[in-house]
C-alpha cells in the first residue's frame, strides 16, 4: 500500500513541534502562580494558532494504549457486526458511523473514515432525549467483553482533563469559571473513535480523510497515533501537525471563539487521505444543548455582538451535523427530521487558507 506521507510529516519531538507545546503540570499543583503561568501559555496559543499540543496532562499511557486497542478491536470486526450498532438506528447519534455516512454528497466526495460515536451519558427520561435528534441520551455499547469499561473510562479521564482546561482558560480570560461550568450538566461532549481507511486512491479535495472544518464545541482534545492532520496556523497557512509521543493535540472550537469575542481562534483543520490505516480519538468538549452562547459580558461590544449573535450550543452542533451525516440529511429530506432553525450551507466560523 502506498503512503502519501513524506519524511517531514512523520512524528515529531517536542523541540521540533510546528505548534506551541503547553506543559500542563502546573494545573495539578497547589500553587496559584503555577496555574496562572499555564493559563497564560494556553491563552497565548488560543489567541494565535488556536491549535497546540499539551504535555503532562495526567492521563496514563496505559489508558491511552488500551483505548487504541479497543478502537482497533471494534473496527476490525466484520461490517455486519458493526452495522448492528449503526448510529442511524438511534435518535440521538450514538454508535457506528460507516464511511459512506460522511457527507450528504457521497459518493461525489469521500471522507475515508469510519467511527464509533459516544457522548456524555444521559438518562432515558431526559427531555432532550425524549424530544429526539438532540444529541443527548444514553450510550449504546457493542457486545465486546470489557470494551465499555475501557472506552467509558478513557472518556471520563479526557472529560475531566477538559474541565481542567476550561478552568484554566476561564482564568486566562479573567472570568469566574462558574460562569462557564454552570452550562455543563448533560453536555453534548462527544468521543469519536475514528479509523481512517486504507485505500489506493489519490489525495484530492474530493478524496480526503476529513474535509477542512472548524470544531463546533468549546475545544477538542485529540489523541492521534500517526500523521495526516493539517491545521491552519496563525498566518492562515496549512501546516502539518504530526503526533508527538506523550502529547495530545488541542484546538479551540466555535463556542470559545464566541465567548471570547473573537480573541480565541476556532481554527480550520483537515486530515489528508494518506492511503494507510490511521486511528485517532477526538473528545469534543461541549455544553448542554440549550445553552445560549454569546460573547461573555466583559467582551460584549457592538462589534462582537454583531459578529457573534446568540446561538444555542446544541442547535449549532445540529446545524453542522445534519449535512455531515448522510442518514440525518436523508431523514430531513423525507420530513422525518424537522428542525425549527435554519441550516446554513457552511459553518459561519469557516476561514479560507492562503494558498492550497
Amino acid at each position: 500500500m502506498r503512503s502519501n506521507i513524506s519524511d517531514d510529516q512523520r512524528a515529531l519531538t517536542i523541540d521540533d513541534a510546528n505548534l506551541p507545546v503547553v506543559d500542563l503540570g502546573g494545573l495539578f499543583a497547589d500553587d496559584a502562580a503555577e496555574k496562572a503561568k499555564v493559563a497564560a501559555a494556553l491563552g497565548d496559543a488560543a489567541r494565535t494558532s488556536g491549535f497546540f499540543y499539551i504535555t503532562n496532562h495526567g492521563i496514563p499511557q496505559a489508558q491511552i494504549d488500551a483505548l487504541f486497542a479497543a478502537s482497533k478491536e471494534f473496527h476490525e470486526k466484520p461490517r455486519r457486526f458493526k452495522m448492528k450498532y449503526w448510529s442511524g438506528f438511534t435518535t440521538h447519534h450514538r454508535g457506528y458511523v460507516p464511511y459512506e455516512e460522511n457527507g450528504a454528497d457521497f459518493p461525489k466526495s469521500i471522507n475515508f473514515n469510519e467511527a464509533w460515536d459516544m457522548s456524555y451519558e444521559a438518562p432515558e427520561d431526559h427531555p432532550d432525549y425524549l424530544a429526539g435528534w438532540r444529541m443527548t441520551g444514553p450510550n449504546i455499547w457493542p457486545d465486546i467483553q470489557g470494551w465499555r469499561e475501557t472506552v467509558s473510562g478513557y472518556y471520563d479521564a479526557a472529560f475531566n482533563l477538559g474541565l481542567r482546561l476550561l478552568d484554566a482558560l476561564a482564568l486566562e480570560l479573567g472570568v469566574d469559571s462558574e460562569e462557564l461550568t454552570r452550562h455543563i450538566t448533560y453536555p453534548t461532549s462527544q468521543l469519536r473513535l475514528l479509523r481512517y481507511i486504507e485505500n489506493d486512491l489519490p489525495a484530492t479535495k474530493e478524496l480526503v480523510g476529513i474535509a477542512a472544518h472548524s470544531d463546533f464545541e468549546c475545544f477538542t482534545i485529540l489523541l492521534t497515533g500517526s500523521p495526516g492532520l493539517q491545521v491552519m496556523n496563525a498566518e492562515d497557512v496549512w501546516i502539518e501537525a504530526p503526533p508527538i509521543p506523550g502529547c495530545f493535540v488541542v484546538n479551540i472550537g466555535d463556542i470559545f471563539e464566541t465567548w471570547s469575542g473573537g480573541q480565541f481562534k476556532s481554527t480550520q483543520h483537515r486530515v489528508t487521505n494518506i492511503g494507510t490505516e490511521r486511528y485517532s480519538m477526538p473528545l469534543f468538549f461541549g455544553l448542554d444543548y440549550h445553552t445560549v452562547v454569546e460573547p461573555l459580558e466583559k467582551f460584549r461590544t457592538p462589534e462582537t455582538l454583531e459578529k457573534y449573535p446568540p446561538m444555542k450550543a446544541g442547535e449549532h452542533l445540529m446545524r453542522m451535523s445534519v449535512n455531515a451525516f448522510r442518514y440525518m440529511a436523508d431523514a430531513r429530506a423525507k420530513g422525518d427530521l424537522v428542525l425549527d432553525f435554519e441550516v446554513p450551507e457552511e459553518n459561519p466560523f469557516k476561514r479560507e487558507a492562503k494558498g492550497a
